[in-house]
């Protein structure tokens, strides 16, 4: 009874997702992809937590599938200048330290990831893609 519930919950989260990311524009795209890397890693502490090696492996593959086929893949270094290339070596950076944190069930490199992560998602919520816009008028 309630493996038919779980099913039907993972079902409509899913298409609550799909649904969001085919409405969105490229800023909430990026947005959602920080969401997801977060919530990646924090299903990886959980499973580091409760020594679930399988389980902490698959989160932080997905985090650094988001982070490194994701966010990084969306910089533009030739337009982006020297923030595009500041963010290119922090993801590789973040996505050295995920492999380490699986590596080496390290708890803290996961916490370090979380946190830099929040940072740049955090500056990145404060942007506005009507900011410009609302400048020049």
């Amino acid at each position: 009874m309630f493996g038919n519930a779980r099913i039907a919950i993972s079902a409509y989260q899913k298409v609550g997702i799909d649904a969001a990311i085919e409405v969105a524009d490229p800023h909430r795209l990026i947005l959602l992809l920080f969401s997801g890397a977060q919530a990646a890693i924090g299903n990886a502490r959980a499973a580091m937590q409760q020594d679930r090696i399988a389980a902490r492996g698959e989160a932080i593959s997905k985090a650094i599938d988001i982070i490194g086929n994701g966010l990084k893949v969306s910089l533009d270094l030739e337009l982006g200048g020297e923030l595009a290339e500041r963010l290119d070596a922090l993801y590789d950076y973040l996505v050295l330290r995920l492999l380490r944190a699986n590596l080496e069930n390290d708890l803290q490199a996961l916490e370090e990831v979380s946190a830099l992560l929040e940072e740049v998602h955090g500056a990145w919520r404060q942007i506005s893609p009507n900011a410009e816009q609302q400048a020049v008028a």
